[in-house]
Parts: C-alpha cells; sequence; structure tokens
C-alpha cells in the first residue's frame, strides 16, 4: 500500500537501489530490471527516463543499450529520486489535503503528521545508496 509516495516513485527507488548493487557503469536493459524487480518493462523504462533526465540515471542507446547510475552512489540519497519523480509537496503539504493547513490553522492531525512527515524527510536526506548496499542486496535476492 503506497502512504506516501507514488507507484512511479516506489518503482524509482527500487530502480536505483537495483542499479546500485552492481558494479559501476554495467548497463542493464528495462527488461534486465523488470525481471529482477518483478514489475512491468513499460513501467521501469518511463520511471528509468524520468531518472535519467534528473542526472541520477544515465543511459545508453541502441541495441546494447540500457541503463546505469550516473553518479556514486555515495552521492545518490533517496531524497533525490523522491524529488525527481513525485517532487517535495508531501513534505510540505496537509497530508488530509486541506487548503490553508498552517501551525495557525491546524488540521485534525496537523501536529503529528509534521513531525512524522519532518522524520521522513531527515530520513531520506540522509541515507545514500552507498549507506544501504548490503540491505539492498539482501532484499533484492530474496524477491
Amino acid at each position: 500500500m503506497t502512504v506516501i509516495f507514488s507507484k512511479a516513485c516506489e518503482l524509482g527507488l527500487q530502480a536505483v537501489l537495483f542499479l546500485s548493487i552492481k558494479k559501476e557503469k554495467v548497463i542493464f536493459n528495462a527488461e534486465e530490471v523488470s525481471n529482477e524487480l518483478k514489475v512491468p518493462k513499460e513501467f521501469v523504462s518511463k520511471v528509468l527516463q524520468i531518472l535519467t533526465n534528473s542526472g541520477i540515471v544515465g543511459s545508453k542507446k541502441g541495441k546494447s543499450g540500457g541503463f546505469y547510475l550516473a553518479k556514486s552512489p555515495a552521492n545518490i540519497r533517496l531524497i533525490d529520486i523522491v524529488e525527481a519523480i513525485d517532487g517535495l509537496e508531501v513534505f510540505k503539504s496537509c497530508v488530509l489535503g486541506f487548503h490553508g493547513c498552517s501551525s495557525e490553522k491546524p488540521c485534525p492531525v496537523h501536529d503529528k503528521w509534521g513531525k512524522l512527515r519532518d522524520e521522513a524527510f531527515k530520513m531520506l536526506s540522509e541515507e545514500t545508496l552507498e549507506q544501504l548496499k548490503e540491505k539492498t542486496i539482501q532484499k533484492i535476492t530474496s524477491l
């Protein structure tokens, strides 16, 4: 169940984590990523193209083309992927969708959501792909 991020963002996080555990500049086509993550190839292609436009993922065209990490895993934070696909609005807006929700005019869950939102943003901003490498390997191999 998606709570905060779109399905595209979830897939983007998974795909970039997958690429981060492979050797640098090794190219994987969308079908290979799709098979590893058990998601439709077309969806993988679309999301990886968004990440290519943002500079997180690189691509090579042609018969032997595909996708690879454009930066070192130590230089990619989870928040970079979230921002590229979903943007950062979820960390600024009311979780219940009320317009004008603020500290002065809070929604029913404003204070509780604010704390959770800030913690989530902090965690995503601090975690790099390099830091998550071992846990990613364990998770990807269990799919």
